[in-house]
């Protein structure tokens, strides 16, 4: 996909759509996020959108409770699929056009994955949601919004955060923590930063996909993100 304007992989934890109660969906965020994506849609944005689940279940939690890894897994998938719904929703409400996409069959809930029907829908205009992680257990969001990434041929990998950018340790705990304008995924996994996970970073490091990691409560960040322009810390690939 050639385009001035560049095809942008935004990855949004499930967290964004809770608001202040942390969980949950929050009717005024929801409306906010899908403003803000339909605002840049209006104006030429390119953008596919991988929502993460933990507002409404952490499978995470439930393993560390005994229940099964795949059952874990597969309730985290599903409530992605109801967070990209209640996104979609949103969106054809603030006046812009979204479809929703499943790595796992869900007719008519939304259109089973198909890369070339999503480069379609992308070139067409459509905010493109991508819901149900890979469609297999065992892979976070985050590996599974990167897998997109590499998929689709997007210039751009939009992980928003708490946080403004990378930093060399965790700027919650540490008030003299240095943040990173730049820094190469060989780097980030050398000092074991944990912004994304191994497979993740790896994928995206393996396609030449550069990475900006953004705080996504700042002023226009999310638009920005869509347009492919927002401040943060950009990760490259090793030259």
């Amino acid at each position: 996909m050639t385009n001035a304007q560049p095809v942008v992989m935004m990855k949004l934890s499930g967290e964004v759509l809770a608001g202040q109660a942390g969980f949950g969906l929050d009717g005024a965020t929801l409306d906010f996020v899908a403003g803000e994506l339909a605002r840049a849609q209006a104006e030429g944005a390119k953008t596919a959108v991988v929502l993460g689940g933990g507002n409404i279940f952490r499978g995470l939690g439930a393993r560390a409770a005994q229940m099964d890894r795949v059952t874990a897994d597969e309730m985290g998938m599903l409530a992605t699929v109801i967070n990209g719904l209640a996104l979609k929703d949103a969106i054809l409400r603030a006046g812009g056009r979204a479809v929703l996409f499943t790595a796992r069959p869900m007719s008519p809930i939304g259109t089973p994955y198909v890369r070339d029907d999503v480069r379609e829908a992308m070139r067409a205009g459509q905010l493109t949601i991508l819901a149900g992680g890979t469609g297999n257990p065992f892979f976070s969001t985050d590996t599974g919004a990167a897998l997109r990434a590499a998929e689709l041929g997007c210039d751009i990998y939009m992980k928003g955060t708490k946080v403004d950018g990378v930093y060399d340790r965790d700027p919650m705990r540490f008030p003299d923590a240095v943040r990173f304008d730049e820094i190469t995924y060989d780097e980030m996994l050398e000092r074991r930063l944990g912004v994304m996970d191994l497979t993740a970073a790896t994928m995206l490091r393996e396609n030449r996909v550069v990475a900006v990691v953004y705080r996504m409560t700042e002023d226009n960040a999310i638009y920005d993100a869509a347009m492919g322009r927002c401040q943060g810390t950009r990760v490259i690939p090793s030259p």
